[in-house]
């Protein structure tokens, strides 16, 4: 599993890198799959209604109205089908690959399992969706599913008298059959919509919606592609005669292939095998989740710095339960919980620099504790030496840092680049631990944990709390957002950060730094 992984991931990484030289990281598609499905859903729902519009119930009239939006309206009519279908087509492609993507980068366990398990009826919901579809047009493709669809359906015995038997002549099937799937083709989005509203309910800030440019453009282009393109009928169905050669659609028909060459129970049986694995895959095989971020009350006074940055809604804000001064205190959802560690790279009292009590943040991770990263970057500073002393922090789902590690270089490894409190980098510059500081993670525009790259550009800025102070000197602090393929490309950044270092004039000596108060419950911030 994690050797399929590793490979689908560098896959992606290649691919993902080459679209971010095209369009952007803002524009890149791949990072924004979700929301690209979700763009293509309400073009097949804006253009359906059109369709439907102009579509007739009835054995023969249905296959004549679509003829007549295909052919004699084809600037509109036409061009509206067209869309239906080719918009049909991209949701299915960015719903698998969407999939496929979230499975390479791992991020379908855990906490995250809710979104992986609601997000499995999806495919079935689309393919009934699309299916009945290609059945309401009743061309010799409708009839080909129709009979397959039908005698695989009778396979399970579940109905009172075969399906089938509607299209063993043409006075079986009547006009009811057109009002049924006409309701299962309306039914089937309905419920699609109802089931990502609930795919969502665990995502914080989800994005829905693409980056305008990259909705317009795909838009344009499957416009593009009716004109060029535009979908046609096969030839009327007849129940007298049997199909002959066929152009399928491979994004919503390729069982039906499958169903010419095998049994249908057998179809029926890898249908189940494929569903059950899928909702299954998060705990295949099962591992062992870190423990979840952890609340000291004695120094939470209830900011709600951690609660806003939690991509996961694993922080809630809730009324006091000790006698400290303060309206609210942090409580953590376990079962939510990822152990990014954000929430305590955004707590104001993860300060390096508390001396006077032990360094004990409001929330913090019981395995990855900052008192223990604050150790570990001065033992990593005591092993360097030159003139150009740099530390690294990065992230553990990104370009694996502690790689680059020599004698001028120390790297060391967070959860999260925003599990770093940005006063660890004024600690460094200030303690003269280091003569730079580069900052690293994930990809701009596609963060592990969703928001973490964003936070921390932000605190960089100084627009997010908790942010930089303006003392630390920009020049020694380097950003390079880099994914696992991006490892070269950060080592030579990290060199050439070197050689811009020993340009610069010699670091003032250490400034005496006043001793922070022990506690937030005194109502100070330990990072202002």
């Amino acid at each position: 599993m994690t050797f399929l992984q590793s490979r689908l991931r560098w896959g992606f990484e290649v691919v993902e890198a080459w679209l971010d030289r095209i369009f952007g990281p803002a524009w890149n598609p791949l990072y924004q799959l979700g929301a690209l499905g979700f763009f293509y859903y309400w073009v097949v729902a804006v253009s359906g209604i059109y369709v439907y519009i102009l579509f007739d119930t009835g054995t023969t009239e249905a296959y004549e109205s679509v003829e007549y939006m295909t052919v004699e309206q084809w600037y509109l009519g036409g061009v509206m089908r067209s869309l239906h279908r080719y918009a049909s087509d991209g949701m299915v492609l960015m719903m698998v690959v969407h999939m496929l993507r979230e499975f390479a980068l791992d991020r379908y366990r855990g906490a995250r399992w809710f979104t992986w398990v609601t997000g499995t009826p999806v495919l079935w919901l689309v393919f009934v969706a699309g299916i009945s579809g290609y059945w309401m047009v009743w061309d010799e493709l409708a009839q080909y599913i129709a009979i397959l669809s039908t005698e695989w359906l009778d396979w399970l015995g579940i109905f009172g008298e075969p399906i089938a038997r509607n299209f063993l002549a043409p006075h079986t099937l009547d006009d009811r059959f057109f009002t049924l799937l006409t309701f299962i083709h309306i039914v089937a989005p309905l419920l699609l919509l109802l089931v990502l509203w609930i795919h969502l309910l665990r995502v914080t800030r989800p994005r829905i919606n693409p980056k305008r440019g990259l909705a317009v453009g795909t838009f344009l282009m499957l416009v593009a592609l009716s004109f060029v393109k535009p979908a046609i009928s096969h030839p009327p169905a007849d129940l007298t005669k049997v199909p002959g050669v066929l152009d399928l659609d491979w994004f919503y028909l390729p069982a039906y292939p499958l169903m010419d060459h095998f049994s249908y129970g057998a179809v029926w049986a890898f249908a189940a095998v494929l569903s059950f694995m899928l909702f299954a895959l998060p705990w295949l095989p099962p591992r062992r989740r870190a423990a979840a971020a952890a609340v000291d009350l004695d120094n939470c006074n209830g900011c709600e710095r951690c609660a806003n940055d939690c991509p996961f809604e694993a922080i809630l804000m809730r009324p006091r339960s000790d006698a400290l001064p303060f309206e609210q205190e942090a409580s953590v959802d376990a079962n939510l919980c990822t152990a990014c560690g954000i929430c305590a790279g955004s707590c104001p009292t993860s300060t390096p620099f508390r001396r006077a009590s032990d360094l004990v943040p409001g929330i913090d991770l019981p395995e990855r504790s900052l008192p223990v990263l604050r150790e570990r970057l001065e033992a990593a500073s005591a092993k360097l030496s030159g003139k150009t002393r740099v530390i690294v922090f990065g992230c553990d789902h990104a370009a694996l840092v502690e790689s680059l590690g020599s004698s001028q270089t120390g790297a060391l490894s967070l959860p999260c680049i925003a599990a770093l409190p940005p006063s660890f980098i004024d600690y460094v510059l200030s303690r003269d631990l280091a003569d730079g500081v580069v900052i690293t993670g994930c990809r701009d525009g596609e963060c592990f944990n969703r928001f973490g790259v964003d936070w921390m550009t932000a605190r960089l800025a100084g627009t997010r709390d908790p942010y930089l102070r303006k003392r630390v000197p920009r020049e020694r602090v380097l950003t390079y957002w880099a994914a696992g393929a991006d490892r070269a490309a950060l080592a030579k950044a990290i060199e050439d950060f070197h050689t811009a270092l020993a340009a610069l004039p010699a670091a003032p000596p250490p400034a005496k730094m006043p001793r922070a108060r022990p506690t937030a419950s005194e109502g100070v911030s330990l990072d202002a």
